[in-house]
C-alpha cells in the first residue's frame, strides 16, 4: 500500500495576511505625507505634524509587537500539525 502523498498547508493563510497588514501600515501612513502635513491640530504646543510621527512610533511598536506573536503562535501551529517539534 503506498503512503498518502504529503498535504502541503497554504503558505498565505488569515493569520499571515494580519501580520503583513500589521507591518505595512506603519510605511503606508509615513509615506502618505498629504494626510499629515499641516500645523493644526497643536498638541501641547507641538504641531500636528511632529507628534503624529511621534504616535506612529508607538503605534508601530505595537503592531510589530502583535506580528511577532501572531507569527510565533502560527509557527507552533504549524509545527505541531506537521508532526515537527516546535519549540
Amino acid at each position: 500500500m503506498p503512503d498518502a502523498p504529503e498535504v502541503k498547508q497554504p503558505v498565505v493563510t488569515p493569520v499571515r495576511v494580519v501580520i503583513a497588514l500589521c507591518l505595512v501600515a506603519p510605511f503606508v501612513a509615513m509615506l502618505w505625507v498629504g494626510s499629515y502635513a499641516r500645523i493644526d491640530p497643536t498638541f501641547i504646543g507641538i504641531p500636528f505634524f511632529y507628534w503624529y510621527q511621534m504616535l506612529w512610533v508607538l503605534i508601530s511598536t505595537a503592531l510589530t509587537m502583535t506580528a511577532y506573536y501572531l507569527w510565533q503562535r502560527d509557527q507552533r501551529a504549524r509545527g505541531t500539525r506537521s508532526g515537527g517539534a516546535a519549540k
